[in-house]
């Protein structure tokens, strides 16, 4: 029996029965957290459409307005909390974390999801550029979405990939054509790895396993790796119309402190 060409070069893996050991930390998607202990949290919130003002024309503010209001918001929580790592604190120190939903998205103000030569073409990669100066001078990590699918300009990505330290894209089989394929019949998504980091070199880690699948239970979230049998290569080889690679994703990117 030959092996298929894909797994010629991988390493064998033995199989080993160890302990179970919990690594990480475990999410149940089906409870929820309890109130009180939200009220508890101490959180610093920025609304794009209550700090910028609604103008149509575009007049009262520049259309990259809110990148800017959004760096001061905060450096202000950086500065005024103590999460500023270039001052010395006498009480515990703690991890500022940071996270922006939809950035670039047209409620921002920005025009690259609306053509492919957008006027503000730089406002995106300029914004990431001030925040990774910023995390790196402070206690301070941030995760980042952005909707890729929606940018028309590919070299734009490329700058936002470049100034990040990792991305992972999310592909969803609702509405394409993977949803009925049988490959991909356990799963509701791809997870591809575009870049991690790696500490001490001038280039970034490239992942061993590409082929990354998501499903949703009712309690938890499952990563796997694709494992095909060889009869499912071969039927997907004769259907050459059939693309196999994702090519729109959401980026996840992720600025921390080293």
């Amino acid at each position: 029996m030959r092996i298929a060409w894909r797994y010629q070069t991988r390493p064998k893996q033995e199989v080993t029965h160890t302990a179970f050991s919990k690594f990480g930390h475990y999410f149940d998607l089906s409870k929820t957290m309890a109130p009180e202990l939200i009220q508890n949290v101490k959180w610093d919130g920025f609304f794009i459409l209550e700090e910028t003002a609604l103008d149509l024309d575009g007049k009262s503010c520049n259309k990259t307005c809110g990148y800017t209001k959004l760096l001061h918001s905060i450096q202000k929580v950086i500065y005024q909390q103590g999460y500023n790592g270039s001052t010395f604190q006498k009480k515990q120190r703690n991890v500022l974390r940071i996270g922006i939903q939809s950035l670039g998205s047209v409620l921002w103000g920005d025009d690259i999801c609306c053509t492919e030569n957008p006027e503000n073409m730089h406002s995106l990669t300029r914004f990431l550029y001030v925040l990774r100066g910023l995390l790196r001078t402070s206690l301070s990590a941030c995760i980042i979405t952005i909707p890729a699918h929606l940018i028309q300009n590919k070299a734009i990505m490329e700058r936002v990939t470049n100034l990040s330290d990792t991305v992972v894209g999310l592909e969803s089989f609702i509405g394409s054509e993977k949803e009925t394929n049988p490959l991909y019949k356990d799963y509701h998504g791809l997870i591809h790895i575009r870049q991690i980091p790696q500490l001490n070199s001038l280039i970034c880690d490239v992942s061993d396993t590409k082929d990354l699948a998501f499903r949703l239970k009712r309690k938890l979230f499952v990563i796997e790796e694709i494992l095909e049998s060889c009869s499912h290569i071969t039927e997907m080889l004769r259907k050459p119309y059939m693309d196999l690679v994702s090519i729109d994703c959401i980026c996840l990117q992720t600025c921390q402190t080293q």
